[in-house]
């Protein structure tokens, strides 16, 4: 009868009845609606399906529910109820046709007075016909390429009007598709490939009409990104110095850059990481060049104060000389007179 049908009958044959205030609501349609969580959709197997395989799609529950709704994008709907409340519903197709392939959605319902719950995020139900002839694919360049090199994958099939998908082992999902042209054929191209796009490639396709039923995948092309050549060994990375620069500091910068090098550089960067070694080093040779430069400062300063200290030396020499004669000459008593170099040990003491 439904919560509007008791209030008219409420109202009919119970003039005096008072309806609650809730119910009312709820029969006027103006009751909030309870939010529940969206429920969550799987299939299982997950890849590699066929037509005539057996495949299963569960709807997890985030709450226990009564009610449980399947349904297939622009197509059927499946409905699940059971009397015993549950957290999880399977809804399994035996001896799968082209019907069944497509994208699927579920969504519950808890009780008749709480409403529905979103539906859940869609899952693809793909299923290969392998009537369909593989497709055919190359690879150009067809050797090992370097990083940054750009490479293009073709495919092609006699049929028309294909969509073509481009396969990496490894990855479930398609890694790329190409619409229809009419052409019968696609073209895939990777622009400066690195290291992470090596790897084995396939193709396939679904003819229009049926987007998700796929022809088998095709033979592999194999592609190899070596890495950028090493430095060769003999050469060093440069350093990098402003074009404008004081002399002193231009040398004292290259001495200490070839300290460096004596002490051990890295004969051979690694390709992945060349950018950041070759900052590391130059920092590194910063560093030692300041380094360097104040050990040459210091010793200037030492070697000028000890020119300095000499020459002091040398005049307090002569002064003590020139006294002594003075002294000797003024003497009543006579002097003896000493060796030169008695004297020049007497200078040096002094």
């Amino acid at each position: 009868m439904g919560v509007k049908g008791f209030q008219d009958y409420i109202e009919k044959h119970c003039a005096s009845a008072v309806v609650p205030v809730e119910l009312q609501k709820l029969a006027r349609g103006s009751l909030s609606p309870v939010l529940v969580p969206r429920p969550s959709l799987s299939l299982h197997p997950s890849q590699g399906l066929s037509l005539a395989n057996n495949v299963t799609l569960c709807c997890h529950l985030p709450r226990l529910a009564a009610w449980v709704w399947l349904y297939q994008e622009r197509g059927w709907s499946y409905n699940k109820g059971k009397e015993k409340e549950q957290d999880a519903a399977e809804f399994s197709f035996v001896s799968t046709l082209r019907e069944h392939a497509g994208r699927y959605r579920c969504q519950y319902q808890v009780s008749w007075s709480v409403g529905a719950s979103e539906k859940s995020d869609p899952v693809e139900l793909v299923l290969t016909d392998h009537s369909y002839s593989p497709p055919s694919i190359s690879i150009h360049p067809e050797q090992g390429v370097e990083m940054g090199t750009n490479i293009t994958i073709r495919c092609w099939n006699k049929d028309y009007g294909a969509t073509f998908l481009l396969h990496k082992d490894g990855s479930s999902a398609p890694i790329k598709h190409q619409d229809p042209s009419g052409g019968g054929a696609a073209k895939f191209t990777f622009l400066a490939v690195t290291p992470a796009d090596s790897g084995t490639y396939r193709c396939s396709y679904r003819l229009r009409g049926y987007p998700f039923v796929s022809s088998p995948r095709g033979d592999s092309v194999m592609l190899e990104v070596t890495p950028t050549a090493a430095l060769s060994g003999g050469s060093e990375p440069p350093i990098c110095m402003p074009p404008v620069m004081d002399g002193w500091l231009r040398v004292c910068i290259q001495s200490a850059w070839g300290l460096w090098l004596a002490t051990g550089t890295p004969k051979h960067l690694d390709p992945t990481g060349a950018v950041e070694q070759s900052c590391a080093n130059l920092v590194m040779a910063l560093v030692r060049g300041f380094v360097a430069a104040l050990v040459f400062g210091l010793g200037v300063f030492f070697v000028i104060d000890a020119r300095s200290l000499w020459i002091r030396r040398d005049d307090n020499c002569a002064a003590i000389t020139s006294i002594s004669l003075e002294v000797a000459e003024k003497a009543i008593t006579p002097v003896p007179k000493y060796p030169f170099s008695v004297l020049l040990i007497h200078c040096f003491l002094f």
